[in-house]
């Protein structure tokens, strides 16, 4: 099983920036995909990046411009780069490995702690 252990996560003004960072371990496999996701109190969970190894890149249209994912594959680690965020984004943010289900991606990690990211205005 894929463990996952978020960091980075902080109390920040609007407009400021912050760099989440997340490790994997365990039984990962060659096909390399990992991501972000949020979750607002009282909302789903939603994708915000995911980083697919020769794939396409995904963001949610509310952080494109803003965020930034890459991925360490060595390190076995994904990390997202926000800037020039908004309150809008406070939520705890959770990072997951993703394989390939036909022309779908879907996590099969097991979800870690995450990490609290709070904006306020």
């Amino acid at each position: 099983q894929v463990q996952l252990m978020e960091s980075g996560g902080g109390l920040v003004q609007a407009g400021e920036s912050l760099r989440l960072s997340c490790i994997a371990s365990g039984s990962i496999g060659s096909f390399r995909a990992m991501g972000w996701y949020r979750q607002a109190p009282g909302k789903q969970r939603e994708l915000v990046a995911r980083f697919v190894d020769g794939g396409p890149t995904t963001y949610a249209d509310s952080v494109k411009g803003r965020f930034t994912i890459s991925m360490n594959n060595a390190k076995n680690a994904v990390y997202l780069q926000m800037s020039s965020l908004k309150p809008e984004d406070t939520a705890a943010y959770y990072c997951n490995v993703f394989h390939r289900v036909g022309a779908d991606y879907s996590p099969f990690g097991r979800w870690g702690q995450g990490t609290q990211v709070t904006v306020s205005s």
